[in-house]
């Protein structure tokens, strides 16, 4: 059975690594501007990096120096899990310097560990090699902590059924995966996984993978992420899209009269104007199941992000009150927060977002065509 170890383990390697080229390709070819699918073949080139770099055999017998570079590759899929998981999580997603340093820190951490620190530190050396060698064993436990603190930070504000369970799949399973590696890396002299251990490291995220893969495949894009921009009429967001549409009529009597009170709620109510809305207390105002409320907003009135619904309530009643003459002399953040948001800062980027102009652009134009 040992002997027969190696070309087991290399077997596992190569479909790993053919399974991982065929998603970033898929990725590329049909979503090659969507940052999540962006975000997700940058993740998939640095595992295919981390499969090569973390052969028994390629660590055993390269020296460190060459090694370094791959490592860094490797050390640096933490930062990529976590900007993956922010991007498949959230539609508005845009990628930010702090991704790209936070990759960078890591990826220098972790090649300066593999050429120096961490033999260095083997030895009893310098406490600078010490706390190098740490500080990369402590990144996959932090980052793990950013990744379920980005993934439930809008869990339940995304209306997507099988976008849930799926990015609740990949964020379980890879926080398991990498706190697990972790440990078994500590509990090596080395730092080095041999053996069966290296075996059961690359079986555990061929699974992974296979399972995203499946669902891929079974779910489509659709459902996963947004439409394309280019779909959208021009200066139109994404998120005022699904109210220009007539819903065709409703056979189901329970659902009509949900999507009445809805509408009742919304529009004579101005519930949206309530502080810090969420779904579970819109569904309990309207008297029924949350996971009613979600499926009625995301398949019948086509949104797929519940704060994204609520913001454009409160962006149409922003407009019209900075289009009004008579409320001119009413500050913008006054408007901003009677319209239902929390501080200024989020109604300027969700305003620009949706318009193309800051909310004083779009007060002084109304004003020059009035």
């Amino acid at each position: 059975m040992t002997e027969n170890l190696p070309l087991f383990d290399a077997a596992l390697r190569g479909m790993l690594l053919a399974l991982l080229m065929l998603l970033a390709g898929i990725f590329s070819r049909d979503r090659p501007r969507l940052p999540a699918a962006r975000a997700a073949v940058a993740l998939l080139a640095g595992l295919c990096v981390q499969v090569v770099s973390s052969t028994p055999h390629f660590e055993a017998g390269i020296p460190r120096l060459w090694q370094a570079p791959l490592v860094a590759v490797a050390v640096g899929n933490a930062v990529l899990f976590w900007v993956f998981v922010q991007a498949l999580c959230s539609d508005d997603f845009v990628f930010r310097p702090v991704h790209g340093a936070a990759w960078l820190a890591a990826a220098l951490l972790g090649g300066l560990n593999c050429a120096w620190a961490a033999p260095t530190a083997a030895h009893g050396g310098s406490v600078v090699a010490l706390l190098a060698t740490g500080l990369q064993r402590a990144l996959p436990l932090v980052f793990s902590v950013l990744t379920v603190l980005a993934a439930s930070a809008l869990w339940r504000a995304d209306l997507v059924e099988s976008r849930r369970r799926l990015r609740g799949f990949i964020v379980l399973a890879g926080v398991a995966y990498s706190l697990a590696m972790l440990a078994a890396r500590l509990a090596s002299p080395s730092g080095r996984l041999f053996g069966a251990v290296a075996s059961l490291d690359v079986a555990w995220l061929l699974i992974i993978v296979a399972v995203v893969a499946i669902q891929l495949l079974r779910l489509g894009g659709s459902e996963l992420f947004p439409p394309a921009l280019a779909a959208s009429r021009p200066g139109l967001h994404p998120l005022h899209r699904a109210r220009d549409r007539t819903p065709d009529p409703l056979p189901d009597p329970v659902e009509a009269r949900l999507a009445a009170a809805l509408e009742k709620m919304m529009t004579a109510d101005r519930i949206y104007r309530t502080e810090d809305l969420t779904l579970a207390a819109l569904a309990a105002r309207l008297q029924v199941p949350e996971y009613r409320l979600r499926r009625h907003i995301n398949q019948r009135l086509g949104h797929r992000n519940f704060n994204a619904y609520i913001n454009g309530f409160r962006l149409d009643d922003a407009r019209v009150a900075l289009a009004d003459p008579g409320r001119r002399q009413l500050p913008v953040l006054s408007i901003a927060l009677d319209a239902g948001f929390q501080s200024i800062g989020p109604f300027n980027r969700a305003f620009k977002a949706a318009t193309g102009l800051t909310p004083s652009e779009f007060r002084r134009l109304n004003r020059a065509d009035s």
